[in-house]
C-alpha cells in the first residue's frame, strides 16, 4: 500500500473537527488498505507503532528532526530551525523545504506503508553508540523518497505530533462501519479493545477473520484490561438509594492503582495509564509471585507506601519516590509498600469480567494469601447507610481517601466509568473541596519573588465526547519553592512552541507545553466564566465554567494521562451539585 494514500486521508482528517466527518474519512482509509496490514495503519493514525503497554517510543529529538529535513532539502539547517521557531509544527516545514526542493530524484521508491513503518520501528529499536547517526541515516532515506506531503506525516509522526484530533473510539466506529456496515457492532469492538488495551490487534482479528471473534475475545495474560472507574456521589444515603439495597463498601486507599499480571513463572505490572512498571515494584512482583494461589491470573491492586515500624500507610507522594529508572533498590528500603487487592480479572483459564462483584470477591479472598506484603482491601457488605459511615470514618483514621462502593451484581465493565463502583471521599462534606485533576497545558512567567520563573499554570480538563483539553482555571497557589523549582524540569520535555491542537484556550500563555502532566487540584467553587470553554453552554450559552480560587494540593498525578483528568461531563456535575446544596441552604434559611 502506497504511503501516498494514507497522508491524503490525513490531510483531509487535519481539515475538520467534526467528528461524523473524521469517521468517514478513516473508514475511507480503512476500505483502502490491504488487510494484512490495517494494525499497522491504524498505529500510525495513533501516532505510534505499538500499543501503548509495549513502551515502545520512536525516539527522534527535535534538533535531530530538523537537520534531517535541513539534509534532504539541502539548505541551512539555522534557516530550517528559524522557521520552526515561528510555525510551531514540524509537519508544515517539512513540506514547505520538500517542496521547494522539486520532484523526488529518478532513483527514489515510492514509499509504501510497510517501509514507513518497518523503518520508523528499526529507528525506535536504535539505541547505544552511533546510533544518533543511524538514526539520522534511517530517517533521511524515508524524506529523501517522500513528497512534501508525506514529509509533513512521516515528520509529525516521528515527533509524536500527527494532531489528526482522533480518539480511541472514533477509530472503533469507523472499524465497524467499515467491516460490518454497521455503527452499533462497535460495542463488540470496544469489549476486545478494552480487554486487550491494543487497537490495531482489534482491527487485524475483525479484518482477517470478521466479527464473530470480536463477540468472543477473551482477556490475555501480559496484555492489560483497560481499567473500570468509579462515578462520585455526596452521601452514604444517596450510594444506597442508587444501588437498591446491599453494598460491598471498601476501603479506597491513597496509593498507585496496579494491574498485576502472573505467567510463566513471572509478573508484569502495569499502571492506571496501561504502562509496564514492572521494574519499579519488584517487591510487588515477588509478593505476586509467592502469595498468589494461581498459576496465572491478572489482580487489580492499589499499592501504598507503608511505615514498617507503625504499620501506618503513607501519602501517595511518598509512594511516587518508587517512579524512578535508577536506585530501585534504595527506594525499596526507604519506601517499602504493600499491595492491597480489590479485584481478579482472571484466574487459571476462567474469565471472571463476566462475574458479578459478589464472586471475583470470594475467589479474590481464595486466591491471595494475607500477610505483611500483600492482603485484601477490607470490606462490609450492608445497605445502611449509617455503618457504611462508620466505616469509612475508620477508613480515614486508617489513612484512606475515604470508601468506594460497588454494586454486588455489577460484572467487570471494562474501560467503562459507571455507577456499579462509586466513590465516597471525606472532601465531598463541604461545598467544593473535593479534588480535582487536572493537566498543565501552559504557564505564565511570575513576578516579584518568581521573576524569571513560571508564576501560574493554565489547566484543563478532559473532554470524553470530543477528545479535547478545554482550560478551567490559571493556578498559582499551593506551590512551595521546591515546586516552583522543579516544576519547570519537569515541564521542559513537553514544551512546544504553540498551543497543543487539542487545547481550547481563550488565553495565550507565555509557555505552552504538550498535555502530558496531570496534577491534583482542589478549590473553593466552581463558578460560570466567559473566558473559560470548559463546559462551555452546558450551564447557560456562552459560559463556561472555572474554578475559583484553586490550589495545588501538593500531587502529582504521574500515574495518570491527560486522558484520566477530570472530565468536562464530571466537572459539570460537581456545579449542578453545588447549585443544589446552595438552593437547599437558602430553603432553610428561608424557613427560619
Amino acid at each position: 500500500m502506497r504511503y501516498a494514500a494514507v497522508a491524503e486521508i490525513y490531510e483531509k482528517m487535519e481539515g475538520t473537527t467534526k467528528r461524523l466527518e473524521l469517521i468517514d474519512h478513516l473508514v475511507q482509509l480503512i476500505l483502502k488498505t490491504p488487510k494484512d496490514v490495517i494494525d499497522k495503519v491504524i498505529y500510525l493514525t495513533q501516532g505510534k507503532l505499538y500499543p501503548d503497554f509495549k513502551g515502545v517510543e520512536i525516539g527522534v529529538a527535535e534538533k535531530l528532526a530538523l537537520r534531517v529535513i535541513s539534509l534532504s532539502a539541502g539548505v541551512d539547517q539555522k534557516q530550517v530551525e528559524s522557521v520552526y521557531k515561528k510555525r510551531g509544527d514540524i509537519g508544515t516545514v517539512a513540506e514547505q523545504y520538500l517542496g521547494k526542493r522539486g520532484q523526488v530524484t529518478l532513483l527514489s521508491k515510492p514509499l509504501t506503508v510497510q517501509r514507513v513503518y518497518e523503518l520508523l520501528d528499526r529507528i525506535a529499536d536504535t539505541s547505544g553508540q552511533g546510533s544518533l547517526e543511524t538514526k539520522l541515516r534511517l530517517l533521511s532515506s524515508l524524506l529523501n523518497d517522500s513528497t512534501p506531503m508525506e514529509a509533513k506525516y512521516v515528520m509529525r509522526t516521528v515527533m509524536g505530533q500527527l494532531r489528526l484530533g482522533i480518539a480511541d473510539y472514533t477509530v472503533l466506529d469507523a472499524l465497524a462501519v467499515a467491516y460490518t456496515g454497521d455503527k452499533t457492532n462497535r460495542i463488540y469492538l470496544e469489549r476486545a479493545y478494552n480487554l486487550s488495551s491494543d487497537l490495531g490487534a482489534v482491527a487485524r482479528t475483525i479484518a482477517l477473520e470478521g466479527l464473530e471473534p470480536i463477540k468472543k475475545f477473551r482477556i490475555t495474560v501480559g496484555k492489560p484490561v483497560r481499567p473500570m472507574l468509579a462515578e462520585r456521589m455526596e452521601t452514604a444515603e444517596q450510594i444506597v438509594e442508587k444501588l437498591g439495597g446491599k453494598c460491598a463498601a471498601e476501603y479506597k486507599l491513597d496509593g498507585e492503582r496496579l494491574q498485576l499480571h502472573k505467567m510463566n513463572g513471572k509478573v508484569m505490572i502495569f499502571s492506571r495509564r496501561l504502562e509496564n512498571i514492572t521494574n519499579h515494584y519488584p517487591d510487588a512482583g515477588e509478593a505476586t509471585l509467592k502469595h498468589v494461589r494461581a498459576t496465572e491470573a491478572i489482580l487489580e491492586a492499589e499499592v501504598v507506601a507503608v511505615n514498617l515500624d507503625t504499620g501506618e500507610y503513607l501519602p501517595f507522594q511518598e509512594l511516587m519516590h518508587r517512579r524512578r529508572k535508577y536506585g530501585v533498590e534504595e527506594a525499596m528500603r526507604k519506601y517499602p509498600t504493600v499491595l492491597n487487592c480489590f479485584d481478579v480479572l482472571y484466574a487459571d483459564d476462567i474469565d471472571y469480567t463476566s462475574r458479578p462483584y459478589e464472586d471475583r470477591r470470594r475467589a479474590l479472598e481464595k486466591i491471595v494469601e494475607h500477610n505483611h506484603v500483600i492482603r485484601i482491601v477490607p470490606s462490609i457488605i450492608t445497605d445502611d447507610p449509617e455503618k457504611i459511615e462508620h466505616f469509612m470514618q475508620q477508613a480515614i483514621i486508617d489513612g484512606c481517601e475515604g470508601l468506594v462502593v460497588k454494586d454486588l451484581k455489577s460484572v467487570y465493565r471494562a474501560g467503562a466509568r459507571e455507577f456499579s463502583w462509586i466513590k465516597l471521599k471525606r472532601e465531598y462534606r463541604s461545598e467544593l473541596s473535593d479534588t480535582i485533576d487536572l493537566v498543565v497545558v501552559g504557564a505564565f512567567y511570575g513576578r516579584g519573588r518568581r521573576a524569571g520563573k513560571y508564576g501560574t499554570f493554565l489547566l484543563a480538563a478532559y473532554d470524553k465526547e470530543t477528545g479535547r483539553l478545554p482550560t478551567a482555571t490559571k493556578i498559582g497557589t499551593g506551590f512551595t519553592d521546591e515546586d516552583l523549582e522543579r516544576f519547570p524540569e519537569l515541564l521542559k520535555p513537553h514544551q512546544i512552541p504553540t498551543k497543543d491542537p487539542r487545547v481550547d484556550s481563550a488565553l495565550e500563555a507565555d509557555i505552552w507545553f504538550r498535555p502530558k502532566v496531570v496534577i491534583e487540584t482542589i478549590a473553593s467553587e466552581i463558578t460560570l466564566s466567559p473566558i473559560y470553554p470548559c463546559g462551555r453552554d452546558a450551564i447557560r450559552k456562552g459560559s463556561g465554567l472555572a474554578l475559583r480560587f484553586p490550589k495545588y494540593t501538593g500531587k502529582l498525578r504521574d500515574d495518570k494521562a491527560p486522558e484520566d483528568a477530570t472530565s468536562v461531563s464530571e466537572i459539570v456535575q460537581m456545579y449542578r451539585r453545588q447549585l443544589k446544596k446552595i438552593g437547599e441552604a437558602a430553603s432553610e434559611v428561608a424557613a427560619a
